[in-house]
């Protein structure tokens, strides 16, 4: 009686325990996508300023750094920025390590493991900001610097091609599976009302296509630099995004598409809310 009961209680304990992991492993998740949506809105409006000729400063993080640091309570507000991007990392790496059952391919590992270390290295650029260290180098000057030293290398013009080609690659697949509504696979829809469910799903395809577009042509300039061996032609996403002001459709493009980048991180706050974590 004695042993059953001590068992009892053991699995009692493991069971709080795996209850605690898993809650707080879900609340980590959903404070990444909150500060993933608040800097994708933030590049989207300041696309938008570009686009009509007021000013803008620089169209990717480190704008959006800047842009929140002139803000009342701008430090607080970044170094919870690093706390959602600290958050983001643990949730995606949790997913590459402690996540099991049969769609938990190792691809899909891999691609969460990646994405840990993305939002690691985000995190820790974050809390360089916060912490007086400066801003650091534009996306456009890492773009730049990272291409011209594997231009160095052997093969190095094979690398960067491969490169471009990847995140064409990608950016092809975010459009596509946004438009094909496959995040809603994601989501608690059942929790949803109609209505809600419309406006999500609209965020999500807007959103997650103008996302594709944006890595497809940040693409396209990295494949270009590769075959021009030219590491000036490569962009980041600040260029890049200046670059669809530059196309036949004008600024007009360029206020689209940042629309469709403020649609994300509102999809970003929705995930937040209603993913399945």
């Amino acid at each position: 009686m004695t042993s059953s009961n001590t068992r009892g209680r053991g699995q009692a304990v493991k069971s709080a325990a795996r209850s605690t992991e898993r809650e707080t492993l879900t609340a980590a998740g959903r404070a990444g996508f909150v500060a993933r949506g608040i800097v994708y809105v933030l590049i989207g409006l300041l696309s938008i300023r570009i686009a009509v000729g007021s000013g803008g400063g620089q169209a990717d993080r480190q704008g959006a750094l800047h842009e929140i640091a002139t803000q009342p309570f701008g430090k607080t507000m970044l170094w919870a920025l690093v706390v959602g991007f600290a958050a983001m990392a643990l949730w995606r790496a949790s997913r590459a390590v402690l996540t099991r059952g049969p769609r938990r391919k190792a691809g899909a590992r891999l691609l969460d493991g990646g994405r840990a270390v993305f939002y690691a290295s985000v995190c820790w650029a974050t809390a360089v900001y916060a912490a007086g260290g400066g801003q650091g180098s534009s996306s456009n000057e890492q773009s730049q610097d990272w291409t011209a030293s594997a231009l160095e290398l052997s093969y190095g013009q094979v690398l960067v091609g491969a490169a471009g080609c990847l995140l064409i690659g990608v950016g092809v697949v975010l459009a596509v599976r946004a438009a094909m509504r496959s995040f809603l696979r994601q989501m608690d829809t059942a929790s949803m009302s109609g209505r809600t469910k419309q406006v999500v799903t609209a965020l999500g395809v807007g959103g997650g296509v103008a996302r594709g577009v944006v890595f497809a042509a940040a693409g396209v300039f990295v494949l270009v630099a590769a075959v021009r061996f030219d590491p000036d032609e490569a962009k980041g996403m600040d260029a890049t995004l200046r670059s669809f002001a530059q196309t036949p459709a004008g600024p007009w493009l360029l206020v689209g598409v940042a629309v469709g980048l403020i649609l994300f991180g509102v999809f970003s706050f929705a995930s937040a809310r209603w993913r399945r974590l």
